[in-house]
Parts: C-alpha cells; sequence; structure tokens
C-alpha cells in the first residue's frame, strides 16, 4: 500500500482549514485516512506559529516507512526541518508567450520608427538653422515677390473699403 502525506480540506465553503494526513494514496482527498499527523490554516497570517502545527514525530515515522508527500505537505516539512526539498526551476514560467512577444516586436519597431522621425526633424532643423537669416532673406527675389503681392492685396482692401464709405 503507498502511503501519502498529503492535506485534507476541511472548513466552511471559502473558509478553508486543513488536516495533513497520512492516507494511502488511493483514497479520495477528503476520505478515510490512516492518522493525522497536523493541521494547516491558510487563514491565519504567515508569521503565525499557529498556520502550520505538524507532530514532527509522526511525521519522520511516515517518511521512514515510504510515505511519499506532496508538494505542500514537503514545503511544511521542509521548513520544520525535517526533510529537504530539492528546488524546483522552470526556466519557461516567466517566458512570455507568441503573441506577447509579437506585441512587444511591434512595439520595438514603432519606438525605432519614431526615434528615426525625431532625428530626422532634428535635422531638418538643423539645416532650417543653417538657411539664412531674415535679413538676408528679404534680398531673396521669392521674399520679394510674397511681399509685394500681400502690399497689393492690402492696398486693394484699403481702396475698397475707402470705396464703401464713400
Amino acid at each position: 500500500m503507498a502511503i501519502a502525506l498529503r492535506l485534507s480540506r476541511g472548513g466552511a465553503k471559502k473558509r478553508p482549514y486543513y488536516r495533513i494526513v497520512a492516507a494511502d494514496s488511493r483514497s479520495p482527498r477528503d476520505g478515510k485516512y490512516l492518522e493525522q499527523i497536523g493541521t494547516y490554516n491558510p487563514l491565519l497570517a504567515k508569521d503565525d506559529e499557529k498556520r502550520v502545527q505538524l507532530n514532527e514525530d509522526r511525521a519522520r515515522h511516515w517518511l521512514s516507512v515510504g510515505a511519499q508527500p506532496s508538494d505542500r505537505v514537503a514545503r511544511f516539512l521542509d521548513n520544520a526541518g525535517i526533510r529537504e526539498r530539492a528546488a524546483r526551476n522552470n526556466p519557461k514560467k516567466g517566458e512570455p508567450g507568441d503573441a506577447a512577444k509579437e506585441r512587444a516586436e511591434e512595439k520595438a519597431a514603432k519606438a525605432a520608427e519614431a526615434e528615426e522621425a525625431a532625428k530626422a526633424a532634428q535635422a531638418e532643423a538643423a539645416s532650417a538653422d543653417a538657411a539664412p537669416s531674415e535679413g538676408e532673406a528679404a534680398d531673396t527675389p521669392a521674399t520679394d515677390t510674397a511681399d509685394e503681392g500681400a502690399a497689393v492685396e492690402n492696398a486693394e482692401t484699403a481702396d475698397e473699403a475707402a470705396a464703401s464709405a464713400e
């Protein structure tokens, strides 16, 4: 018969309370067990000494006769110094999924495009600063024609205003 050290749930709905039991591995979780060796109350604070209560002598006995602890009970035994628990490592657990990787790539591409656009705007602003100043720009023919056109429009508007006033 394979013996398991595991939790057996009790307590009301949404108010769990567990017994740490030695049970036949084939029996149901909350079913028949061989011996209760402790309790676990997850509602208490993590630093509370009554959160996990364990009869160390009985736990050692069941381990000596070949009982296999569940993951959670193995943690309790490790914290109590009864049995060393090997550390687990799943390097893929923290790795993002395919869709998240695609979103990250798209975001990086958009950031790179925005950075290039900012550099181009900076370069354009620098080239505009290198262009002739306002006094020199008035001497250019393109500016002269623009100023003349504005002066003609202003004169026509003034003539129309005077004519309508008469």
